[in-house]
């Protein structure tokens, strides 16, 4: 019987890459590639630069701790504004106390159309223009051997 395969997530950048990201180029614009392949507005606001701590017991009873830095994008009317990458380093100075750590999971929250939570994997420069790549989030089981019968376990041929 052959293997199931698994694939591969690609990891969330850390607040440290994204920061020398900007630095690499503090004079281009600063924009983001949602999963389905849009572009953010070139006129977001950067609104928020958060730590989340996120406690939780997962069905399996296990006590778990997430956390990740997380920046929130807001789109207005103003389509005249302009947050570069230059600028995006001075709103990550400010929350730097804050968020502490620089070698954790960046995140992005983002209204698509409903206030949605992005990884965020990588950038590219394309022109003038700093562009992250934004992934998808999933909900999944942290605690199969528990939760789901044996008889029902993916590739069993009953789910």
């Amino acid at each position: 019987m052959p293997k199931r395969m698994q694939l591969l997530t690609p990891a969330p950048m850390s607040l440290e890459a994204f920061r020398q990201a900007l630095a690499a180029n503090p004079s281009l614009g600063l924009r983001f590639r949602l999963p389905t392949g849009g572009l953010t507005p070139i006129h977001l606001h950067l609104t928020e630069v958060a730590r989340v701590e996120k406690r939780f017991v997962d069905c399996g009873g296990t006590i778990r701790t997430e956390v990740s830095a997380r920046l929130q994008l807001w789109t207005a009317d103003d389509t005249d504004h302009r947050v570069g990458c230059a600028k995006a380093l001075q709103v990550l100075g400010r929350g730097a106390e804050l968020v502490g750590s620089t070698a954790l999971p960046l995140e992005v929250e983002y209204d698509f159309p409903l206030l949605t939570v992005f990884p965020v994997l990588g950038s590219v420069v394309e022109g003038q223009e700093r562009i992250f790549l934004l992934g998808a989030k999933h909900a999944d089981c942290l605690a199969p051997d528990v939760c789901v019968p044996k008889a029902c376990q993916p590739g069993a041929g009953c789910c």
